[in-house]
């Protein structure tokens, strides 16, 4: 009876906890009015970057690798990272914690992974001297350590030739709104919200951010260039500046950027694929010449053999 009591009871108590973190969960969550404020920030993903790398105000941390990051930035000391390329990392949206992370992870998997080398090998029978896995785990460790500075630089010069190859568009764009008769933020922000790319979501994003911070849609456009190394972006602001200060026409200027800058990729691309070209004359050549030793061979080892 006794037992039949506690059950009930046990179940009514679960009951009440699920209908409580039902209701906890529908209840909408009170945002914090100095966390929103900072997303409206101009210079907000700048600060975020830096107080992050001086570990004086870090993000809080939702993956296990953002974890690792977070304590090896307050432990590990600054001189350790040599360079982090902080721009890179800005386009690609990484946090520096996340990439502190991966750093840290690599590294161990390099140490790790020449021990278990060695340990299979010596089940194997081929046992190996103990300063080849040491030595090894070291210079694993270095490399994979750097490796994820190399991704980011890789897949940063990738989104920045995609950035500029969209803002080519995007030019065009603000060039026929501003034809239409809109405003300078008017015709930069409709232009934004045309395309559904990462580019042009991250244009509208600071277009929305310096308009609700009263910032001139050009100074957020300059500090986007700075902050993520992109001089074409910054000369479009520069232009927008132009328009929107003096009241110029624009219409050229931007149509000759846009102009320019997809003659500049495209002499980029030719020069690529000539580089590729002439590259490919060397196993060419090389085949060239095994085909010529074929047919010669035979004719030298008759000479060969009949002298």
């Amino acid at each position: 009876m006794s037992t039949g009591l506690q059950i009930a009871l046990l179940a009514g108590a679960l009951l009440g906890l699920g209908v409580v973190l039902l209701v906890a969960r529908l209840v909408p969550a009170e945002p914090d009015l100095a966390e929103a404020l900072g997303r409206l920030t101009p210079t907000r993903t700048r600060a975020t970057a830096t107080a992050t790398a001086a570990g004086s105000a870090p993000v809080p941390a939702t993956t296990g690798k953002e974890r690792i990051g977070l304590w090896a930035i307050k432990a590990l000391p600054p001189a350790l990272w040599i360079r982090t390329p902080t721009r890179e990392l800005a386009l690609l949206r990484i946090p520096l914690a996340r990439f502190y992370g991966d750093k840290i992870v690599m590294a161990l998997l390099g140490l790790v992974i020449p021990p278990l080398l060695g340990f299979f090998f010596e089940q194997l029978g081929l046992g190996l001297p103990v300063a080849i896995p040491a030595t090894a785990s070291l210079v694993l460790a270095v490399i994979m350590f750097f490796l994820p500075n190399y991704n980011a630089v890789d897949d940063a010069a990738t989104a920045r030739l995609e950035f500029t190859r969209a803002l080519g568009s995007y030019i065009d764009l603000v060039a026929l709104e501003r034809t239409n008769g809109s405003g300078v933020r008017q015709a930069m922000e409709a232009a934004a919200q045309v395309g559904n790319s990462w580019v042009f979501t991250r244009l509208s994003e600071e277009l929305t951010r310096s308009r609700w911070s009263g910032q001139p849609p050009w100074d957020a456009l300059h500090a986007l260039a700075d902050e993520l190394g992109l001089p074409e972006l910054d000369d479009f602001a520069d232009i927008m500046r132009l328009s929107g200060e003096e009241g110029a026409s624009v219409y050229g200027n931007l149509r000759a950027r846009s102009a320019a800058m997809r003659t500049a990729m495209l002499n980029d691309e030719i020069t690529e694929a000539n580089n590729v070209g002439e590259r490919m004359t060397i196993p060419g050549s090389l085949l060239g010449v095994i085909f010529m030793a074929l047919l010669v061979a035979p004719s030298l080892l008759r000479m060969i053999t009949n002298t």
